[in-house]
């Protein structure tokens, strides 16, 4: 059976990033429990390429922002759904997405599903 993924881009305020990394670490664990097989958050290194669209243009990051690309890896997308509906669920995510301290903005991120075309 092929693996799923969920993607996620977004913007994150540079001088929010540790709190951020605190906030992903808890909601990967979640994820983790409830049967994800990967959970990865990665924040912009090298983001002034030279071709293609640079990823803060496409999620037109403001000043002081910089792009965090993340994924979830699940079985399939049926254990995607399993697993989604458990973790949203969850009395700790909850309790995360609804503190006034979240370190993004929820409503810019952009958040997909993906088959997985190529796993080598």
């Amino acid at each position: 059976m092929a693996r799923y993924v969920d993607g996620y881009v977004l913007t994150v305020p540079k001088k929010k990033v540790d709190a951020y990394r605190r906030m992903a670490q808890k909601a990967g664990k979640i994820w983790r429990e409830h049967g994800a097989l990967e959970y990865r958050e990665c924040v912009g290194d090298d983001l002034n390429v030279k071709w293609g669209v640079k990823f803060p243009r496409v999620v037109k990051a403001k000043a002081g922002e910089t792009v965090v690309f993340s994924w979830i890896v699940f079985k399939s997308r049926a254990d995607r759904d399993r697993v989604n509906a458990k973790v949203m669920k969850d009395p700790r995510l909850a309790k995360m997405m609804s503190s006034k301290s979240m370190p993004f903005d929820a409503k810019r991120m952009a958040v997909g599903g993906f088959k997985v075309l190529v796993d080598k």
